[in-house]
């Protein structure tokens, strides 16, 4: 990458913007075109989420394997994950849940989420293991409440739940895993912990269903891993070693980042240092942050604005639309009128809060629903899961294929050069 993008599984920085295409070669990855996404809706019979049709969830490895498996009456699982360190997730952690919801709809799958409450601790100086124990269970309402089937999603605490099955192939995983390795893709070294230089193996070993015998009965299932990109590397690593070991290969399907409010090019975070939506945020608040701090890229005055209108590269409000207005007339209306300089920065902003707080409102009504007990039985292993997968009819394609996927075109034509101004609003 560039010396002025850095992207790692802990950190994601860029003054520039971030070259989705680069990191397509750099790890050996797929686009997602529009040749899979039909693929994928005649096998699923589910239209293409919006996220698919946008290129959100851009690239992919051995997804079309997992199709084919899947169309061949082979069951499909998924695995995700949530590190908790804070008391609520924000908007840019539920879209990988979001989009596992989704995918577990249109595979009939198995859900596995690991909650990396070990992983936390180890990389989080100022989190107690404690601390960290109990944000999971804050963080698993949370995650419930994107609408899991409870007979099909199993969520764990690495610290209660390590041993076993799971053991067992973290401890094969080990021997393959040579110092040299976790130093050559993480960049880890002496100065980290003991606790720091072994995590991969413990993020690697969930894609592989024989680690949970509770579910699979020692059965060797496809595994397909949604999650943003920067994770890419703990999973390149777990193919290369699952090959060894004679395991199936696990797919994934990587997304791009939702940029903090602050600026196009970085990824939220809930670190602090920048800006982002908080799922337990008051309506008031949300309001604030988009209105405040949400980065334009209109004119810095109303003249200059109506006639060079919105550079919509840099515009955070616009790219929080693509993401979450899932109206593609009404997107193309607002790419065209805010480009144009007939909207101005604060209708746009007035548009993205109402849609932000649906999200937002939505969220916090389902996760009042969601009761210590209902978050005991997500987490409870011994109980029989639902394997059975249903039928459904076929779907008609609407859309054009040329222009799906990772040739979407987010700006409808509108791109203005990133050389012209910008403003924050």
């Amino acid at each position: 990458m560039e010396e002025n993008t850095k992207i790692t599984p802990w950190e994601v920085t860029s003054t520039t913007g971030i070259d989705y295409l680069k990191l397509i070669n750099q790890f050996g990855c797929q686009p997602i075109d529009g040749k899979l996404i039909r693929r994928f809706e005649k096998v699923t019979k589910m239209h293409a989420h919006p996220w698919l049709r946008r290129g959100i969830f851009f690239s992919h490895k051995d997804l079309d394997l997992a199709l084919d498996a899947y169309e061949r009456g082979e069951e499909i699982y998924l695995y995700t994950g949530r590190g908790p360190s804070s008391e609520s997730l924000h908007l840019g952690h539920m879209i990988p849940f979001m989009f596992t919801k989704y995918l577990q709809e249109a595979f009939n799958a198995i859900v596995v989420v690991q909650m990396t409450d070990d992983e936390k601790y180890y990389f989080k100086d100022s989190l107690s293991l404690e601390e960290a124990n109990r944000l999971t269970r804050q963080n698993a309402k949370d995650i419930i409440a994107c609408g899991f089937n409870p007979k099909k999603t199993w969520i764990f605490s690495n610290l209660e739940t390590v041993g076993g099955s799971l053991y067992r192939n973290i401890v094969l995983i080990m021997k393959q895993t040579s110092g040299n390795m976790i130093h050559g893709i993480y960049g880890l070294d002496y100065n980290n912990s003991v606790g720091q230089f072994s995590w991969p193996c413990f993020q690697a070993a969930p894609a592989f269903s024989t680690s949970f015998d509770n579910i699979f009965k020692g059965e060797q299932i496809f595994c397909l891993v949604p999650m943003a990109i920067d994770q890419y590397p703990y999973f390149k690593m777990a193919r290369e070693i699952g090959q060894k070991l004679g395991f199936k290969k696990p797919a994934t399907i990587q997304s791009r980042f939702l940029p903090s409010l602050e600026q196009a090019h970085d990824k939220a975070s809930s670190t602090g240092e920048k800006e982002v939506i908080f799922m337990n945020d008051p309506r008031e608040t949300v309001a604030k942050k988009i209105r405040e701090k949400a980065f334009s890229g209109g004119g810095m005055t109303k003249q200059e604005h109506i006639e060079k209108g919105a550079n919509l590269a840099v515009d955070v409000p616009y790219h929080y639309l693509l993401y979450f207005l899932d109206d593609d007339a009404e997107l193309k209306h607002i790419a065209h009128e805010y480009q144009s300089g007939r909207m101005m920065t604060s209708e746009i902003k007035k548009r993205v809060t109402e849609v932000i707080w649906e999200v937002v409102k939505e969220h916090q009504e389902a996760r009042a629903l969601i009761t210590d007990e209902i978050v005991e039985l997500f987490m409870n292993p011994h109980r029989d899961f639902d394997r059975s997968r249903h039928s459904r009819e076929s779907i008609d394609h609407s859309h054009d294929e040329q222009h799906l996927g990772f040739h979407f075109d987010p700006y409808f034509g509108r791109h203005r050069p990133t050389g012209e101004s910008s403003h924050e609003k």
